[in-house]
């Protein structure tokens, strides 16, 4: 049997099986259900790597579950796929590979702080790991819809993990609420499309709708974008992140970003490889719009808080709204809105400055994050008033903070101002206005963390306390080189990961036919 051909099946299969061993290894020894975890992350890691080489070296890859030939033969009956088929391109290995990344950075870092519960919690943490995978390999909805509930629950327990305050269970129940609509709308779009064309997969109801839209597909259309744009935090359905990135352990809060564009991830797969030219132009507007607004109220409310995982968290709705917002005037170029700007093609900078500002939100407020866990970790305290003169006890927290607050703002030569000054040149094709606005707001948000900097690390030392674990500063040195290497050179990254994905955004008629033909 060859192994490389059942990479995508592996790399569910691992840390689901480990999940379940977990409980029983932690009954034995601590240490050794810390080492299964690991190398089970490590394994899929390199799995993950492996298959994305492939991808972006071949193309398409498709695996149908249970086949004798899964790699080449897709099983059919009347033209229609049956099974279960797992679809790789280029998107979906670029989200893969930040979402397995990250996965692991904060397993590393988690191993520092989680001394009480660890069977309960890392079974919790590798099943969200499956959800999260699990949703950008598959390419059918139904089986989306199973890896979202996976993702959902074990988010909800995560968050919730460390009861010890009334607002971590009030954060766990608003986000499983959340993500219960967001099921419901899921799965009713599945039985509309189900009824309507007796298909789940999603390049065969793609390659049925082609370019008219019924009634049906119209509404579950709706469904489908009001779910995971719930999901995905886009303002105004970002009430529950807040909350559920303010009170999850240090190492979930960052895991938890990585979530969130999982399901952005899969409103890009409605929108341009279901939908793609069949969509009014309609909804780009409306995601330029939403994309306004999650920067707006992300900026303005973080002005307000003195928590400091709450202020991030808020910062966080805004990073969302930039690449709402580039993805938004990608799409719209795409489906052939304003002229001008769509016969220059700035519509794919705009994308590429989208999706590569994915990468980037998950380094730089995945950063800020884990500074923030290590902080509360050492001092107990979580409230700026009650912080103060951290950098004398704390110099490597306190520098690596400020690698993140420079790159969550979009100062040379960090990864943000890359990817940034690629949203504002394309989106300023679209309207100046709206290059103005995004500016402005990486302006006001560099102001409030040079004052969370100020009142957290500078001034008297008010109480002696040490450095961060080292495998809180292990984890965080990996992110803050990451963040330097992509802004020095973003052309690397631009080239062989970014492009890729864009153009398999493009490209929609290569999803469809590797599976139909």
């Amino acid at each position: 049997m060859n192994l490389m051909e059942h990479l995508p099946a592996l790399i569910i299969a691992i840390p689901l099986i480990t999940a379940f061993l977990t409980p029983l290894v932690d009954r034995a020894s601590k240490k050794a259900r810390n080492v299964l975890v690991f190398i089970s992350l490590l394994i899929t890691f390199i799995l993950v790597v492996l298959l994305v080489q492939r991808v972006f070296d071949k193309g398409i890859i498709t695996y149908v579950m249970g086949a004798s030939n899964p790699t080449e033969t897709i099983p059919k009956q009347a033209a229609v796929p049956i099974r279960i088929v797992l679809e790789i391109d280029g998107l979906s290995a670029f989200m893969l590979l930040i979402s397995i990344f990250i996965s692991f950075i904060g397993l590393i870092y988690s191993f520092a702080h989680i001394k009480e519960g660890g069977g309960r919690f890392y079974t919790l943490f590798l099943l969200m790991v499956v959800g999260m995978i699990g949703m950008e390999l598959t390419g059918d909805l139904f089986n989306l819809f199973v890896f979202l509930e996976i993702l959902s629950i074990s988010s909800a327990a995560l968050i919730a993990f460390e009861f010890k305050r009334a607002t971590t269970i009030e954060a766990g129940i608003k986000y499983i609420i959340i993500s219960s609509i967001s099921a419901l709308f899921v799965l009713f779009a599945v039985g509309l499309f189900y009824g309507e064309y007796d298909l789940l997969n999603m390049a065969a109801i793609a390659n049925e709708i082609g370019g008219a839209l019924s009634h049906i597909d119209k509404i579950a259309l709706i469904l489908l974008f009001s779910a995971f744009a719930m999901k995905a935090g886009i303002a105004p359905m970002h009430m529950w992140m807040p909350d559920a990135y303010g009170e999850a352990p240090g190492a979930i809060s960052m895991v938890l970003i990585a979530t969130t564009q999982a399901s952005l991830y899969a409103l890009l797969r409605v929108c341009f490889t279901i939908y793609n030219e069949a969509l009014h132009v309609v909804f780009p507007i409306a995601l330029i719009l939403l994309g306004l607004a999650s920067i707006f109220i992300g900026v303005t409310m973080a002005l307000l808080q003195d928590d400091i995982k709450r202020l991030i968290a808020y910062a966080a709705v805004a990073e969302v709204g930039y690449i709402v917002l580039a993805i938004g005037a990608g799409l719209y170029g795409f489906l052939g809105g304003g002229d001008k700007f769509a016969s220059l093609e700035m519509w794919k900078v705009a994308l590429k400055g989208g999706i590569f500002h994915i990468f980037n939100d998950v380094l730089d407020i995945g950063l800020l994050f884990l500074v923030a866990g290590g902080i509360i970790y050492v001092t107990k305290e979580r409230s700026l008033n009650k912080l103060g003169g951290l950098a004398h006890s704390m110099k490597y927290s306190s520098i690596l903070f400020l690698i993140g607050l420079a790159a969550v703002a979009g100062l040379p030569p960090m990864n943000g101002f890359a990817s940034k000054i690629i949203i504002y040149e394309s989106i300023y094709g679209v309207s100046p206005i709206l290059s103005i606005v995004a500016i402005l707001a990486s302006i006001v948000m560099l102001a409030i963390f040079v004052k969370i900097f100020h009142a957290i690390f500078t001034g008297p030392k008010l109480a002696e306390h040490g450095e961060v674990p080292k495998y809180m500063l292990a984890s965080m040195i990996v992110l803050a080189g990451l963040i330097i290497f992509f802004g020095l050179f973003p052309d690397i990254v631009l080239k062989n990961l970014v492009n890729p994905a864009v153009n398999a955004l493009m490209e929609y008629g290569k999803y469809i036919s590797a599976v139909m033909g």
